[in-house]
């Protein structure tokens, strides 16, 4: 289960893909082994960003 603030990083990375540089997220799941949140996104799926328990992106 994620944490709150790799939530609000979740929900502040997805609204600056989406509505600002208008790219396709085309994947969002959890690693269960470490907890993170990994993002897959953009039209050929480039970008690639993890978010950790703390809410902080890398």
């Amino acid at each position: 289960m994620p944490t709150y603030p790799s939530l609000k990083g979740l929900y502040r990375i997805t609204y600056c893909l989406t509505y600002l540089a208008s790219q396709p997220i085309h994947l969002i799941c959890v690693d269960e082994r470490s907890k993170n949140l990994f993002v897959l996104a953009r039209y050929d799926e480039e970008i690639e960003i993890e978010i950790g328990p703390n809410g902080k992106a890398f």
